[in-house]
């Protein structure tokens, strides 16, 4: 096969790497990360780390993690030390969340910490409003949900600091950011239509190093980011995040959004996790599929479908609901849906 793949590589990136310099797969690593270590890996509010100080500080969390006598993978595991620890702020996303309250000791938490906890923000994926209530339900405390992405480092907009419960929505843009919401004709929609998230402001990136190509498709010459997210914004100004652009389900020529689906199986009696993505489908084009992680072993395939049926349009049911022991995740516990058709594939 040619490896045409190689036309296709950043510029600096070698097609081949001489091994015969290398002692080994670990003295490669070494040299690299010896020549690379003093480079600039992660700014945040001023402050700068480089690649040698955020592998150190890596290091040592992850020995005062084991120091605690907790394993790899063991993400809910760290309530032991929540319990010793009168925290005053959290910050996670939505699945971190439902995994602490569905932690059988979680509550013991909550008595350790009294009081002390201030501010709890949601971020990195759509907060579920049934998380947010059973957060709220049990700690006194709303969960502050905001949006942002890497490309404008990495906060776009969030709810005030002060608000009182959950709002739905993913809060208001920052100071002196600019937001635009394109239709699929690329002129703006009017409020409460959705639209395509385009952001302008300080923290927007320059640029992707040495990706001009890839620069040019989500940042025009203006400064417009283009993000691939799907909101909505009402008449305040608060945005409404829908889902990613890429992601729709197209059912005989109707869009069906996977976060709206995900909700309603959220709230259905004996699921625990759910994702939604579109599959193939000869009559329509696409169909609504569903993988669902159950804490209810009773509950059969078609019990699911027809509580969809009673809230949901009948193109936005799920076709198929497919049980699974877990559903994959990133580092950060974001499903992945483009993960879930791989599983079919």
């Amino acid at each position: 096969m040619k490896p045409v793949w190689l036309e296709h590589y950043p510029p600096g990136v070698p097609a081949a790497v001489d091994t015969a310099r290398f002692a080994s797969l670990v003295d490669l690593f070494e040299q690299s990360c010896s020549k690379f270590g003093a480079k600039p890996a992660f700014t945040s509010m001023g402050a700068t780390l480089s690649y040698a100080e955020t592998g150190r500080l890596s290091r040592h969390f992850a020995a005062y993690l084991q120091s605690l006598g907790l394993k790899p993978g063991e993400r809910v595991a760290f309530i032991k030390e929540l319990r010793h620890t009168r925290f005053t702020a959290i910050t996670g996303v939505t699945t971190l969340y439902r995994m602490l309250l569905d932690a059988p000791d979680f509550a013991r938490v909550k008595a350790a910490n009294g009081d002390a906890l201030k501010v709890a923000v949601a971020g990195g994926m759509a907060l579920h409003p049934v998380v947010a209530e059973r957060w709220q339900n049990l700690m006194d405390v709303p969960l502050i949900e905001g949006y942002g992405l890497t490309e404008a480092s990495p906060i776009v907009c969030a709810n005030p600091m002060n608000i009182t419960g959950f709002t739905g929505s993913i809060g208001l843009p920052l100071p002196s950011t600019e937001v635009r919401l394109r239709g699929d004709d690329g002129h703006e929609v009017a409020l409460g239509e959705t639209g395509e998230l385009c952001v302008r402001g300080p923290q927007v990136m320059r640029g992707y190093w040495n990706l001009p190509e890839e620069t040019t498709r989500v940042l025009d010459a203006e400064g417009w980011l283009v993000t691939g997210d799907v909101v909505s914004m009402d008449a305040r100004g608060c945005l409404y995040f829908v889902d990613r652009k890429k992601d729709v389900i197209n059912v005989s020529g109707f869009k069906v959004w996977p976060g709206e689906v995900e909700e309603v199986l959220l709230h259905l009696p004996g699921i625990k996790e759910a994702g939604v993505a579109g599959m193939l489908d000869e009559k329509s084009g696409e169909a609504v599929w569903a993988w669902v992680v159950k804490s209810d072993p009773a509950l059969t395939e078609q019990q699911i479908i027809d509580a969809c049926h009673a809230q949901l349009a009948h193109y936005k049911t799920p076709h198929r609901i497919l049980f699974r022991d877990k559903l994959p995740k990133s580092p950060i516990g974001k499903i992945l849906r483009r993960k879930l058709k791989e599983d079919i594939a």
